[in-house]
């Protein structure tokens, strides 16, 4: 999230799409209705279904899934056309005025540069027209054919309310009620929120769904102030924890870069990924790359870590290639590392910690087959879930006989959230502290001892006997109190970093900043010599010499916004409106009085933590830090699947592109080619099928309780029917039914609904249906169904490799 939960209460209109909070989200949502109490604020919602976020909206919109792009760009245009965006904003604080290399073009739904033979694209020709300097040039007046604004105005010329109502099933009377409501705030005096969920993310478009997003708020001068944003809905306690501390094989701690094979060296390394300015008014904060990595190097490596081997980066493991997980599945399958750019044989061994590939897929016969292949697996969890025994599932997923598979798997029972401390991470970046309400039963260990045993185990056979690099395991430091189960305490001391010499002030080496040993006051004061550790240059500030910051619960609230900066820590620096520099015009004044982000007082910019140098004057540095245009990006250069969002249909496609029909689905999304991998078509599959979340369910998990109410609520696997379908069909509310795509079938109860409507598309009358995800076979003895997954296709976004759940084909029969 750019702002936070709390924050939504200062919005004068929130557009949800691409999740449903009120369901989802419940203990969140009530910031919605704060919104709509407070300030009269009006919800938008746009969702396949007519949700219950839905049926407390002021205006709801239906919409074909997988489509979100085009009604997005829709309202850019409609923007754009009625001059309802914040020109001022547009032009002092996002890359509108930027001049974009000649060679760069787009047509018949390809952007310039594309490899047909490789299926990806060379980005050279999505450069910016640099002047001697090195900068991007630049036109104020917006008026350059080839400025950054132009370009978008014909990109999105297309994305008429006609096109709209073609492609997303929306009557064009209900869309241009939502573009009015939302472009309202394209002004100083309002400000839009823009919400969503896993309805965006999981798309082989996902990433450019929220580009889109992104580009509109910009362009309604909505990034950056109190109320405003686009907020990302996370569905776990610490989902967001886990992407800041590497949750994805392509990043270390904090957003750095995993090493890749051809950047042999630290230098190499820091060559290629430390960016240079393209304005003389851009911080450019990635600048200090270098401060970052030595830090976490000398967080993994301690003493052993110098200049002369620089600080261990040798140490690190360098890809060769994709490592994410519908790749790791794919090699295990096929028994070869080559899908995923390497050539070695396939993984041998897994540990699957607090993770349920079979379940949770796609493709879920692929994920049986695959761990079929394997030596040995390893299953760190709460409960035995259908990956620890997959060689139990059912007859549907096509597994071999338990007798022919040789995979030794062992469970290891691991502690719940609630049976150890820590922090969580939530939506809004507050690292929350969390203290254990109990012990863990019988042999169930918290999940650091879990590693730790296994770390110093690995470790000690290295010590022993030698082997292949040991030093990559050996070097490693590991200088807890209990390293058998280090305290949590420790480790977020070690995440925030110290002080390993004594730091000067660089102008006035006199003065003392930090005294060897002490803990850091924020990532400000990391160096690249050597003379710090960090574990995430991220959440550094969150234990100072002041204490754990993360357990701070104070409700004080001098702006009146609900910025609470005395409750927990809020990366980074205690932030709580990223971007926030935008809150103000050129002159540092707030663009709204009420609601006053930050401002400049002629001396420093106070209010929010500010989100650029505390004392640097107006128009001396741009607003977005992190970028080296040192504004923010209306054009995008370094995504895998263009510059600009643009509409593709989903790898199964219901209909040709109507803007391309020759270049349906994304070019360069993620597919594979296994026999276990087959993807519907429209004439076969007919009906557009999505996937979702209930309330009473916990993921897969609630299902393994023996007893308790979330189950007698929600007790089995259904399926959403619209009611003319069911008509079409012969199918009775509480009948069975049978849901077929290219890839298995299920069955479940069929719940005959008002909440899905049809749909016109491209001329053509369109179905839609859904289904909740909560089910399998591992399950108490009565809650166990279907495993959703089982119908779901091996496909994905280029940028994220995140596979594409929300839309695929389907038929649907009575059982």
């Amino acid at each position: 999230m750019t702002n936070g939960w709390v924050d939504i209460k200062n919005a004068d209109v929130i557009l949800a799409m691409g999740g449903n909070p009120a369901e989802n989200h419940p203990v969140g949502f009530k910031w919605f209705i704060e919104a709509k109490k407070l300030r009269n604020a009006q919800l938008v919602v746009v969702d396949p279904r007519f949700t219950r976020t839905a049926a407390v909206a002021d205006l709801y919109s239906p919409i074909r899934a997988g489509t979100d792009i085009a009604y997005l760009f829709g309202i850019v245009r409609y923007a754009l056309e009625t001059r309802r965006f914040h020109e001022e904003y547009v032009r002092i604080h996002t890359s509108a005025p930027l001049i974009v290399s000649e060679k760069f073009g787009f047509e018949e739904g390809l952007f310039s540069g594309f490899d047909e033979a490789r299926g990806e694209y060379a980005k050279d020709t999505w450069a910016y027209e640099l002047d001697a300097r090195g900068f991007a040039r630049a036109d104020p007046t917006l008026q350059h054919p080839r400025c950054v604004f132009q370009l978008l105005k014909r990109h999105v010329d297309r994305y008429t309310p006609e096109m709209v109502e073609r492609i997303c099933g929306v009557p064009k009377e209900t869309f241009l009620k939502v573009a009015e409501v939302v472009t309202s705030t394209g002004n100083a005096e309002r400000v839009g929120t823009v919400t969503y969920a896993l309805g965006w993310t999981q798309h082989s478009t996902g990433v450019q769904m929220i580009r889109a997003a992104a580009i509109l708020q910009l362009l309604l001068g909505n990034v950056g102030r109190p109320g405003g944003g686009v907020n990302a809905f996370r569905g776990h306690s610490n989902i967001q924890g886990a992407t800041d501390t590497a949750g994805t094989f392509e990043i270390l701690p904090g957003y750095l870069r995993t090493p890749r094979g051809e950047w042999a060296t630290l230098k190499d390394y820091l060559g290629a990924l430390t960016p240079k300015p393209l304005a003389s008014a851009s911080m450019n904060y990635w600048q200090n790359y270098g401060k970052f990595m030595v830090s976490l190097l000398k967080a993994a490596y301690g003493e052993k870590a110098t200049e002369d081997n620089e600080f261990g980066y040798a140490w690190l493991p360098k890809v060769d290639g994709n490592y994410s997980w519908m790749y790791i599945f794919d090699a295990m399958y096929r028994g070869s590392s080559e899908r995923v750019g390497g050539t070695e044989p396939g993984p041998e061994g897994l540990i699957s910690f607090g993770m349920n590939p079979v379940a949770t897929g796609p493709n879920s016969k692929k994920m049986v087959a695959a761990l079929s292949k394997l030596r040995w697996l390893v299953v760190v969890e709460n409960a035995e879930t259908e990956t620890a025994i997959f060689w139990k599932a059912p007859r549907e997923l096509e597994g071999p006989p338990a007798a022919e598979i040789e995979t030794a798997v062992f469970l290891l029972p691991a502690a719940n959230f609630a049976e150890k401390d820590g922090t969580f991470t939530n939506s809004a970046r507050w690292l929350q502290w969390k203290w254990k309400a109990l012990d863990p039963p019988g042999q169930a260990k918290p999940d650091q001892e879990i590693l730790a045993r296994l770390f110093l185990a690995v470790r000690d056979l290295y010590e022993k006997e030698g082997g292949a690099f040991p030093e990559q395991v050996t070097s490693v430091a590991w200088n807890y109190t209990n390293p058998m189960s280090p305290d949590l305490v420790e480790v977020l001391k070690e995440m925030n970093g110290k002080a390993l010499r004594d730091l000067k002030d660089p102008g006035d080496p006199s003065r003392l900043l930090r005294a060897a040993g002490q803990q850091l006051d924020g990532f400000h004061e990391l160096r690249d010599d050597g003379s710090t550790m960090c574990g995430n240059w991220v959440h550094s500030g969150v234990y100072t010499e002041a204490g754990n910051k993360a357990q701070r619960r104070s409700n004080a609230d001098p702006t009146g916004l609900g910025m609470f900066h005395d409750w927990a820590f809020s990366w980074p620096a205690n932030r709580r409106v990223m971007y926030n520099r935008a809150a103000a015009d050129a002159a540092g004044r707030p663009w709204d009085s009420t609601r006053v982000g930050i401002r400049w007082n002629g001396e420093s910019w106070v209010g929010d933590v500010p989100d650029t140098r505390a004392d640097a004057p107006p128009g001396t540095l741009g607003a977005f830090v992190m970028m080296p245009e040192g504004v923010a990006r209306l054009f995008a250069p370094t995504l895998e699947d263009g510059p600009f969002p643009e509409h593709y249909e989903a790898l199964e496609a219901p209909v040709a592109n109507p803007l391309h029909p020759e270049v349906t689905s994304n070019p360069v999304a993620d597919r594979f080619s296994s026999d276990k991998d087959v993807y519907g078509n429209k004439e076969d599959f007919p009906i557009i099928c999505t996937s979702y979340r209930l309330t009473e369910h916990f993921h897969y998990w609630t299902k393994h309780q023996h007893q308790g109410r979330l189950n007698e609520l929600q007790p089995g696997f259904f399926v959403e029917i619209p009611e003319a379908l069911a008509r079409e069909k012969g199918i009775a509310n509480g009948s069975r039914v049978r849901i077929v795509s290219a890839r298995g079938e299920i069955e479940g109860v069929a719940m005959v609904t008002k909440r899905l409507q049809p749909m016109m598309v491209d001329g053509r009358l369109m179905w839609q249906i859904g289904f909740p995800i909560h089910w399998g076979f591992a399950a108490a003895a009565t809650h166990s169904g279907p495993l959703a997954n089982l119908l779901t296709p091996s496909a994905g976004d280029p940028n994220t490799w995140t596979p594409e759940y929300k839309t695929f084909l389907v038929r649907l029969e009575k059982a």
